[in-house]
């Protein structure tokens, strides 16, 4: 019968000979998962004995990592600005970067708006948390895809956000009316890059990852809608990809908007446009 640490010590080998990064914290974060604690908790726990109920679905966990399952579909959730997300093969895992735009986008001086779009919403996190943090605006979740609305739908429910609205849509297409504000994550990597994406990445689904050749096929079709379905005066922000940000900037301009700024995120690469439609 081993104990949690010469389990923890054999799994972080395990991972570590499957190229597996930050192999040791993957290893506890897993552990943890399976004794219902939390990382730190389990320093306390270091000789307590696991017998084989704990240990098999622990196997099996740990099989799925070193084959490239992402850490965060067999946790089953992610933790964003401050809330745990449900996540899954549904829809893409977040990343850091779009929890920057987040908190930018809380922290940035917007002019006052009611009805808040977040196209692509994958998992919501971007939506629902700006729902969450703002209950004055009432935002709409819009994804193509209804196994990702489901997700999303599954997220408000156990975080109790009612600010909300559905709506399967291709871009605008299913969607109605204006709105004072427009967030945006997108498919932007190329095409080019898909053999050098990490097994994890190669998890996400397809249709949320890869934007044509460049990667811009699905903002240049956007921009010019969006810009449509503005209110006067009002905002839109996205996240792009690494080189993306002279290109997506003209496509702003040229399709009218104005106070064209973009954001680096920590790594200090361009990463999230803001722009807004003059006023009238």
């Amino acid at each position: 019968m081993s104990t949690v640490l010469e389990t923890i010590d054999k799994g972080t080998l395990y991972l570590e000979k499957r190229g597996i990064a930050d192999a040791r914290r993957n290893m506890q974060l897993l552990v943890a998962r399976q004794l219902d604690c939390t990382r730190t908790q389990l320093y306390v726990q270091f000789d307590r004995p696991l017998g084989e109920r704990e240990l098999q679905p622990l196997r099996e966990a740990l099989k799925s990592r070193g084959e490239g399952v992402p850490l965060q579909h067999l946790l089953g959730n992610v933790e964003f600005h401050r809330r745990t997300f449900k996540t899954d093969a549904r829809a893409l895992i977040p990343r850091p970067e779009t929890e920057e735009l987040a908190e930018w986008l809380l922290v940035h001086d917007l002019p006052a708006t009611s009805a808040v779009l977040d196209i692509g919403c994958g998992s919501g996190v971007l939506g629902l948390t700006l729902a969450a943090e703002r209950p004055d605006w009432h935002v709409t979740l819009a994804d193509v895809s209804p196994d990702a609305l489901a997700l999303a739908r599954e997220n408000a429910d156990a975080l109790g956000v009612s600010n909300i609205t559905f709506a399967q849509s291709d871009l605008f297409a299913g969607l109605t009316g204006s709105f004072g504000g427009i967030v945006a994550n997108l498919p932007y990597v190329p095409e080019t890059e898909r053999p050098s994406l990490s097994r994890e990445v190669l998890h996400d689904p397809a249709l949320a990852l890869f934007g044509g050749p460049d990667g811009l096929d699905i903002i240049r079709r956007f921009i010019p809608e969006a810009f449509a379905r503005l209110d006067p005066g009002g905002w839109l922000a996205l996240e792009i990809g690494h080189q993306q940000s002279a290109q997506v900037a003209s496509m702003l301009e040229r399709a009218g908007f104005t106070a064209i700024e973009v954001k680096s995120d920590l790594s200090n690469i361009p990463r999230f446009p803001l722009s807004f439609k003059p006023p009238v």
